[in-house]
């Protein structure tokens, strides 16, 4: 335990070092509650159910980081670290490997909440931000939406044979889910033509789950986003014990 805390706090040190993964889990979805904040404000609107913009899409940018740090930072991470040959240095040391590949989820983990926290205090303070669920609810289902895209973001980077293949990998995947997932730009707002391809995008059953927690809905009303992710966390986990490469 103590070898997992020491790695781990190594590797948050690295991950704040590194400009553009802090960026886009810690500052961007600041950046985007500032900009949409200001423009639309927070006052209830017949458009989102007497509900605010703000209201709206803060549990919705909270999927946007959850989304970022799967589809991105750990993918490429991880794929560099093996690239450079670092998950080899490590595999040799006495450290057991699921201490170190625990560390790598305990970090994204701990920053994707960071990164949810801010957000959610900015709004609050900013905006007068309006919670209707249980604060235990949304945490169980922020952790099953974490889990579920953290294993997806470790099965690109097995997938991957090299840092920039990951990086692009990445791109493709997470920028379809960023914009027609509803992370950014409300789903109430898309015509017709975009609802399919909101519900084929893994993103979207983020969005509608810690939207509709965030709201007071009970977790019936979202079994499908459940076993969605239950099956990508279960899915992900098993294809990437078998794919996995140190070097």
């Amino acid at each position: 335990m103590r070898s997992l805390w020491k790695l781990t706090l190594v590797e948050a040190k690295l991950f704040l070092r590194e400009p553009e993964a802090a960026f886009f889990t810690l500052a961007f979805p600041l950046v985007m509650l500032a900009i949409f904040g200001s423009i639309y404000g927070n006052e209830p609107t017949p458009f989102f159910g007497g509900r605010g913009t703000v209201d709206v899409s803060t549990p919705a940018y909270m999927a946007m980081i959850i989304g970022t740090t799967g589809l991105l930072s750990v993918a490429i991470h991880v794929a560099n670290y093996r690239e450079r040959k670092i998950l080899r240095r490590y595999r040799a040391t006495p450290l057991h490997p699921t201490v170190i590949l625990a560390s790598q989820v305990a970090v994204n983990f701990i920053m994707t909440l960071l990164g949810a926290l801010l957000l959610v205090v900015a709004a609050k303070l900013i905006y007068n931000l309006r919670f209707e669920g249980n604060a235990l609810s949304l945490l169980a289902g922020f952790i099953l939406s974490t889990l579920s895209f953290l294993s997806v973001g470790f099965l690109l980077a097995s997938l991957a044979p090299t840092a920039r293949a990951a990086n692009i990998i990445g791109m493709v995947v997470f920028y379809p889910n960023l914009f027609l997932s509803g992370a950014t730009l409300p789903k109430q707002m898309f015509p017709e033509a975009l609802r399919w391809v909101n519900r084929a995008l893994p993103l979207s059953y983020v969005v509608d789950l810690l939207q509709g927690l965030w709201f007071g809905e009970p977790w019936g009303q979202h079994l499908t986003e459940v076993a969605v992710l239950l099956g990508m966390l279960l899915v992900g986990v098993a294809v990437s014990a078998k794919t996995f490469r140190w070097e």
